[in-house]
């Protein structure tokens, strides 16, 4: 057996079909495509759930539910590991507070989003002072086991959220 005599078993690659070339091939004339209409003409198409200029089922039908999805914060995730390693790089100062523009201007993150959340993936040497949106339980602790501060912005509580009070407790009384 020879480079040149190698090739596919057959049935592998199938020919492709060449329509509009004449009636002895099977696909003359209108080319597979029927007769007038739409989808007979170039770019005749219609949209997913277009229903003729009638109202599409998803607009019939009425809205339900209710999605959280708007309302989810993005933070940029930062790793303790990772600012150690931009601390022996010489690209972090130690001595001054990180923040989140701080890791914008090192190239870190390219959009502050919803603020600067610390995570405990990896060890910390360096004493940092970190501000922070939001930070995990491990890298409070190995933040202040380097003899680091990671200052936590305080959440804002909606009233809306809190638990109502209870008249009945009241009532008892």
């Amino acid at each position: 057996m020879k480079l040149n005599e190698l090739s596919d078993n057959l049935g592998a690659r199938k020919s492709r079909n060449r329509v509009g070339r004449g009636i002895g091939s099977g696909n003359g004339k209108t080319a597979g495509r029927g007769h007038k209409g739409q989808l007979s003409r170039s770019g005749g198409k219609v949209r997913i759930g277009f229903e003729g200029g009638q109202n599409p089922l998803y607009q019939r039908l009425p809205m339900r539910g209710f999605s959280n999805a708007n309302f989810t914060k993005s933070y940029c995730e930062v790793n303790v590991g990772a600012l150690q390693e931009m601390v022996d790089a010489g690209r972090l100062d130690p001595k001054k507070p990180i923040t989140i523009e701080v890791i914008q201007s090192i190239g870190m993150s390219k959009k502050a989003k919803d603020g600067l959340k610390i995570l405990g993936t990896g060890e910390l040497k360096a004493s940092l002072t970190i501000e922070a949106a939001g930070a995990s339980k491990s890298a409070i602790e190995k933040v202040s086991k380097a003899g680091g501060t990671l200052n936590v912005a305080e959440v804002k509580v909606n009233p809306r959220k809190l638990p109502k009070k209870d008249k009945t407790a009241k009532a008892a009384k």
